[in-house]
């Protein structure tokens, strides 16, 4: 491919490419050479699952994969026991070396449902930063200073709350740039969230002599509440790691709007496609179940199976014809607003339940479902946008419309 056509591919879904005239420029020069560029991704192993915000980035990767280039899947078994303290208020709890090395290997299983092994380098930290003396970890930490590091915005945050900052915390930053000068990388991807990191590893790499890696960011995948960032801890996520019938269960269940933003960050649908299906929704051709179906099909069965995405949808809509027929659905609309609301609210509204208090009830004792999915949270918030089917009980049935 011409550059321009790796850079069309490459832009797709990233927030900022820094900088985009150097990338451009080792492009050509990797044309010009046959050398692949050596591409960049970390990922410590703080949980044993990775989940659909963590393959964001994984696509990304593998779309560098499929441009020819090398790509280096890096486990932060080192930085692992640190602890990003990105986005943290406080300083995070220590994992063990154990819980690290165990969390790794799960880590290495998940990926190539993404990646293609063949073409994936595995790399661990701790290879050269473990072998580090207490000399060069000071020589390290030299290059940067206190009032550096209190710009990023989380450090500023909390030192200005005077809220404590361990000094390990520092390193963090300075030890992630610094995998970027012992593995010559010649692009860093990452999160948002991640941006000072990757910029320290420009700095890091300018400083050994080295070309400056260029650093590619790319968006947070909000989860199913569509609006805290995915994440197991919240209890918003989908695994990768879940069954199919789950993957296409929760799809089912995400708003309208977020169904929009998985299909342009998980999809891998062009973007004309994905463009046609948004137009096709707004025409009202498409009904926004079936295009939740389509993708729900996509992703159970990138991880899972075609064979296994197609049986859940079947075993999805079974679910719903055993229970009750459409003819017997009441249709609820609402009007659409900023931010959530409570499910126990909606059920008494859709008049499922007597009251708010009885809505909790219910969902506590597992008689709740929103698009076929259980919901065991009394206290779920849900997007006040989109179309919902609500169940109580085997037979009391609502479909909610915010418009």
């Amino acid at each position: 491919m011409t550059v321009a056509e790796q850079m069309a591919i490459i832009k797709r879904g990233t927030v900022e490419i820094l900088v985009e005239k150097e990338l451009e420029e080792k492009l050509e020069k990797s044309l010009a050479t046959g050398v692949p560029l050596r591409i960049k991704a970390g990922f410590d192993p703080t949980a044993p699952d990775l989940h659909l915000g963590h393959t964001v980035l994984l696509q990304k990767m593998r779309q560098f994969q499929q441009l020819g280039h090398e790509v280096n899947f890096l486990i932060g078994d080192f930085t692992g026991m640190i602890g990003d303290p990105t986005g943290k208020s406080e300083t995070r709890k220590a994992l063990t070396r154990e819980d690290v090395l165990r969390n790794a290997e799960t880590y290495k299983e998940q990926v190539f449902k993404v990646l293609d092994p063949a073409k994936t380098k595995v790399v661990f930290n701790s290879q050269w930063l473990a072998a580090m003396n207490a000399t060069e970890m000071i020589q390290l930490a030299a290059h940067y200073t206190v009032a550096r590091m209190l710009e990023r915005d989380d450090f500023g945050k909390r030192y200005a709350n005077q809220l404590p900052i361990s000094i390990h915390e520092f390193l963090y930053p300075l030890i992630q740039g610094y995998d970027s000068v012992a593995m010559k990388a010649d692009v860093e991807l990452g999160g948002t969230d991640q941006k000072f990191n990757l910029l320290v590893g420009r700095e890091l790499q300018r400083e050994w002599g080295q070309r400056p890696q260029s650093v590619i960011t790319v968006p947070l995948l909000e989860g199913l509440d569509g609006v805290n960032k995915m994440s197991k801890s919240l209890g918003n996520y989908i695994g990768i790691n879940d069954p199919p019938d789950e993957i296409f269960g929760k799809i089912m269940s995400i708003s309208d709007d977020l169904m929009m933003r998985y299909y342009e960050l998980l999809s891998d649908l062009s973007l004309a496609e994905i463009d046609k299906i948004r137009a096709d929704l707004k025409a009202r051709v498409l009904h926004p179940m079936d295009a939740k179906k389509q993708l729900g099909k996509e992703l159970a069965g990138r991880y899972h199976g075609q064979s296994a995405a197609i049986q859940a949808e079947e075993n999805f809509v079974k679910r719903f014809r055993d229970n009750q027929t459409p003819d017997e659905m009441p249709e609820l609309k609402l009007p659409a607003e900023e931010g959530n609301m409570l499910l126990c609210k909606l059920l008494a509204i859709a008049g499922l339940v007597p009251s708010n208090s009885e809505g909790r009830r219910s969902i506590k004792g597992g008689g709740v479902k929103i698009n076929g999915e259980k919901i065991s949270d009394e206290n779920l918030e849900v997007p006040a946008t989109g179309e919902y089917i609500v169940q109580v009980g085997k037979r009391r049935f609502a479909r909610l419309i915010f418009s």
